[in-house]
């Protein structure tokens, strides 16, 4: 096993003028699950082509272990790499699909036999190691793609968006199995995704790029409930994080946020826990919160009227487990989206969107107008300028 150390990795095209990797510095651990996630084009593909040797460098290092790899080529790297396609031959047999690498490096035939049956085991494939890919679902076929790259046993493993062709309900089930076979495994693995989803239930650490500037990598926990900057805090969490413009006016030590119209009452043991947040009392700033620190008043045991805001329901999706509940109030929302540079998030007047995720058992309905608690000691709060986090 290795690790693997990037150090100001660069990758540019056109001549220099398109950055698609920028200056990215990242040391993944021995045995380390790490998600690269972002959305499309954010260069986390190209990051990964670099680390196997499928990409040249513009400038930086890679170092695979303690070992400069720069110009090393990708079949002496001791890397093996699990492709979005499953890049099976479809005229051979499961086995020999499994087999390939180590019969094109002549390994003794009871080795590789030895080798396969052990792959086969782990990835529960040996009742179907005689039948050809055309055969398998999509989900046996990646276990096939995976169980080629498990028999060179190599150092690292490198998977780029392995799950994208897969439906939604074999996504969530291999997305399991790949994790528990990583941990079983222990081999240090470099995972790409754009799905959020993915990357929080896999990776022991997540690294999201945007831009090809690698933004902030930290714990799935860490991530979603401290993000750096309003990217970080939009692009994690599912619905998105609700984010606005606000005000803090500051009354006799108490702070208040202003939303539109609107004024919620911070907790003082907030205030007292990010001192520099009332720095920011009479200054514009970001404020965001998730669906699901939002509730129904009626639901919370003694809700503090200073904590709620009547809205008219615009929409309802009944989940199952929970209810998606789209709301307007007065706010001015703040829009960040992939493209927009940290200090270009737009604002713009009238009545925004909020989505909250409310109980299973909540009977609201379209035009109904609910009275929604909001959890301030679960806020976030981001420089107006610079789209940085205050309380981090």
């Amino acid at each position: 096993m290795a690790s693997v150390t990037l150090q100001n990795l660069t990758k540019t095209y056109a001549g220099g003028q398109l950055r698609a990797v920028n200056d990215v510095s990242l040391e993944i651990e021995d045995g380390e699950f790490l998600v690269l996630v972002g959305p499309s084009g954010c260069g986390k593909s190209t990051a990964l082509r670099m680390i196997a040797g499928l990409e040249e460098i513009t400038d930086g290092a890679v170092w695979i272990g303690d070992e400069f790899v720069n110009d090393t080529h990708p079949k002496d790297r001791d890397i093996a790499m699990v492709f979005q396609s499953y890049a099976l031959y479809p005229h051979m047999s499961v086995y020999d699909n499994i087999a390939f690498p180590l019969q094109i490096a002549k390994m003794p035939k009871e080795e590789v036999d030895k080798r396969v049956q052990e792959a086969a085991r782990v990835l529960e494939l040996e009742a179907y190691l005689k039948r050809r890919p055309g055969q398998l679902s999509g989900g046996q076929r990646q276990r096939v793609a995976m169980g080629r790259a498990i028999v060179r046993k190599p150092s690292v493993f490198l998977m780029d968006e392995p799950l994208s062709n897969l439906d939604a309900k074999l996504r969530v089930q291999m997305r399991a199995e790949i994790a528990s076979i990583q941990h079983r495994l222990g081999v240090t693995t470099v995972y790409v995704t754009h799905d959020q989803v993915e990357a929080m239930t896999m990776g022991h650490r997540v690294a999201l790029l945007k831009d090809g500037v690698l933004q902030q990598v930290d714990t799935p926990s860490n991530i979603y409930n401290k993000p750096r900057n309003t990217f970080v805090a939009a692009f994690i969490g599912s619905p998105t994080m609700n984010m606005y413009w606000a005000e803090l006016e500051n009354e006799s030590d108490t702070l208040f946020l202003r939303l539109g119209d609107n004024r919620l009452k911070l907790p003082a043991t907030l205030v007292q826990q990010f001192s520099s947040l009332s720095q920011y009392a009479g200054r514009k700033l970001i404020v965001g919160i998730r669906p699901e620190d939002l509730a129904e008043a009626s639901s919370i045991a003694n809700a503090d009227p200073s904590d709620c805001i009547a809205a008219e329901v615009d929409l309802v999706e009944a989940l199952g487990s929970d209810v998606i509940v789209h709301i307007g109030i007065d706010a001015k929302p703040a829009e960040v989206r992939s493209s927009d540079s940290l200090d270009e998030i737009k604002s713009k007047a009238g009545k925004a969107r909020c989505i909250a995720r409310f109980n299973a058992k909540s009977q609201v309905r379209l035009g109904d107008t609910v009275n929604v608690w909001f959890d301030t000691t679960r806020m976030h709060f981001f420089d107006g300028e610079t789209g940085l986090s205050i309380l981090n």
